[in-house]
Order: C-alpha cells, then structure tokens, then sequence
C-alpha cells in the first residue's frame, strides 16, 4: 500500500487554526442558553429544574451526535462533516428565535446542540495533520475553542439587554453560517481522506472502527472527561444563575464573572497538552483530580464562603479542569490511532453527557434542599470516584508491567 503523504507545517497550522476558530464559534453557540436562558426564564417563570433542563438540551444532542460524527468524519473526511454541521445549528439557532413556548425552546435547543458536536469532528480531522508527538499540543490549542463560552458571556448579555433574546438567537446563527462559509473555502482535506480518495487506503469497516470501544480503559477515560469537560460545561451554564443567587450579582456582572471563569479554563487547555506532551498525560491527570477534590470540597461547605474566596476557588478549578481535559485527549490517538474518530466521539460524548445531567442535577438539587452548594458536593463525590478509579487502574497496570516489583 502506497504511503500516506504528510501534511506540510503550513497545512498542519492551518487546518490547527480554521478548526480552532470554528470550535470557539460553535461553541459559543452551544452555550448561549446560559445567557439568553435566563431572560427566558422570567418571561416563562421557568422553575430551577425546568430552567436546568433548558440549559442542557443542547449538551444532550452536542453530546450525542459525537460518536456518530466522529465516524463520519473517519469516513467522509472533517472538511465536509465540520461544514455541514455547522450550516445545521445555525439554521436550529436561527429558527429559536421564533420559539415562543417552553416544549418549542427545548425542540430548537436540541438542534441548537448540534454545534457542541463539532468537537468530535475537530479532534478526528486535526489530528490527522500532526504525528504523535505534536498531537498533545495540537489537540490543547484546538481545545482553546471552549473560550466561544467566555464569547457568549462577555457580549451576549449587552446583546440581549439592546435588542431580546430572540434577536440575540439570530446574530449567532448568522456567525456560525459565515463562519462554515469560511471554513469550506479555505480548508482542506486531511491526508486520510486525500488517501481514501485517490484509492491509497481502502475504507475500514464499521465493525473494526467501533472495536475499541468495548475496552474498559476508553471508559475510564470516558469517565474522567465527564468530569474535565462534563463538569466545566456544567459551570459554565450554571455560574451566572449561581452568582445571581447566591451573591445577588445583576445579568450583566454574572456574565462577565462567568466569561472570566471561561477563558482560563478554557485558553489553559493548551497549556496542558504541552504538558501532556512533555510529563505525561497520566501525571496531569493526577494533578488535575488532586486539585479538583480539594476545590469542590471547599465549595461544599453549606454556609456560602466569601465572594473573594470563592472566586479564587472557582478559577483554580477551572484551570485545572482546562489541564484534564487535554490530557484526557493526548491518551486517545496515543492508545487508538486508527480509531480517534469512534473513541474521540465516545470520549466526547460521555463528557457531553456530563453538561447535560450535571446541570439538570444541580437545579433538581437546589429545589429539593434549598443549598446552592449541593452543585460541589456532586462534583467533590465525582472528583473522588475518578481519582480511585485512575489509582486502582494505575497499579493494577504497574503490577502486570513489572510483575518482580509486586
């Protein structure tokens, strides 16, 4: 079989950068319910439950169609699958706008989340421009794209407060049309699916692309990003609601706090995968669990802790979730090459997931007891439970490597 030719530097920069930019505008667009949400909320006098459900219907879709188009975009190529992808969730977020009932929203937020899915399609199609030992770095910088939620936060309250949430709906969905206007004319096929066209590499089944999802480790994996990613997703929607009640801070001043809390954990992802890169993902995953238990145990406490201690704490969490969540993903073209787009999407998934339940967890919580904090006791519970199940599994697997040792 004739080798696969590599993409050149300037290929590989540019596929990083096109995809990255249309990572943060898709994501902006998956998030603008923690904005707009909240307009809606008093104009339907949406309970908390009912709000947190409106908030993670599009993580719910953004998280399930990952796997789907991260098999596509193995099979067809990301150039056409982030195109399409991004021209349906525009049309969804532009049809939002003429919502006017609470099942119509969550109808249009369902195809409001296929934005969230474009993360699946990124990973599979970035990677394919970068070997192994750039992919940590590559993956981190593409990952960037979460800072599209400080985007929504920062601009869409002024937005909304000048013109409605409905209005509001229709400007992002005209910037994420232009923007798979931009990124169709100015991107490239990977060189996988250059291959497959030309005849260089025959299709793999879908039986041999869904293999590796029956190993126990991709859940684990799967497990740790329903925290990184499931969890950072979840504050996201939830701080600006959360800062309003708890420290009575107006939309505009919630938002900005919620942008700041964004883009850090957002803009350090790439941070992490260089460490990924150069210490190993296994030991930022360590630190990033260590850290977290520490934090949302802090945050548990029943009794509101000062603002400024309080946000101190928030942001350390995030940045330490914006190094997990790199590191999660250095794992997977490491372990699964051949099958980034089917683990990725997995991956993505489950961690989608964890946007999608955790918010609807936070708000049944908060009616049911009436704590704001009961949100970090579910985290501090989460960060425990990966951070025992990564030792058990760590030297479990040190044991059977150095089995003199044992």
């Amino acid at each position: 079989m004739p080798a696969i030719s590599p993409a050149s530097p300037p290929e590989a920069s540019r596929a990083l950068g096109l995809s990255t930019m249309a990572f943060t505008i898709c994501f902006a667009v998956w998030t603008i319910f923690s904005i707009i949400g909240l307009q809606i909320r008093n104009e339907l006098s949406l309970s908390d439950t009912q709000f947190g459900l409106l908030v993670g219907m599009p993580i719910l879709t953004g998280s399930l169609v990952r796997i789907v188009l991260g098999i596509a975009t193995d099979r067809l190529g990301g150039r056409i699958v982030y195109t399409l992808t991004m021209l349906a969730a525009a049309l969804a977020t532009f049809l939002l706008g003429w919502a006017s009932t609470y099942p119509q929203m969550l109808l249009a937020a369902l195809g409001v989340g296929l934005a969230g899915g474009s993360f699946a399609v990124g990973v599979a199609y970035v990677s394919r421009f970068f070997d192994g030992a750039r992919q940590g770095t590559a993956l981190g910088i593409f990952g960037v794209g979460n800072v599209g939620a400080a985007l929504t936060k920062f601009v869409a309250p002024f937005v909304m407060l000048a013109f409605g949430w409905q209005a509001t709906a229709q400007i992002w969905a005209a910037g994420l049309a232009l923007t798979a206007i931009l990124f169709w004319i100015f991107s490239k096929d990977d060189p996988v699916t250059a291959a497959h066209r030309h005849g260089q590499m025959p299709l793999r089944s879908l039986r041999a692309e869904f293999a590796p999802l029956r190993n126990m480790q991709v859940w684990r994996f799967s497990a740790y990003y329903f925290f990184s990613f499931g969890a950072f997703v979840a504050l996201a929607l939830w701080l600006p609601h959360y800062l309003i009640g708890v420290y009575g801070f107006d939309v505009k001043t919630a938002g900005m706090v919620g942008a700041a809390y964004s883009i850090p954990a957002s803009i350090f992802r790439a941070y992490g995968g260089v460490l990924s890169d150069r210490v190993g993902a296994r030991v930022v995953m360590y630190w990033t669990l260590i850290v977290s238990g520490i934090a949302t145990a802090i945050l548990s406490l029943p009794v509101a802790v000062p603002v400024t201690v309080f946000l101190a704490v928030i942001f350390t969490l995030g940045f330490f979730m914006s190094l997990g969540k790199a590191a999660v993903y250095k794992h997977i073209p490491s372990y699964y090459p051949q099958n980034v787009g089917a683990v990725g999407g997995l991956v993505g998934m489950i961690g989608g997931l964890g946007g999608f339940v955790l918010p609807l967890l936070f708000g049944w919580l908060k009616d049911e007891t009436g704590l704001w904090s009961s949100c970090f006791m579910v985290l501090f519970v989460l960060v425990l439970g990966c951070l025992g199940w990564m030792h058990v599994s760590v030297r479990r697997i040190t044991r059977a490597a150095t089995p003199q040792a044992a």
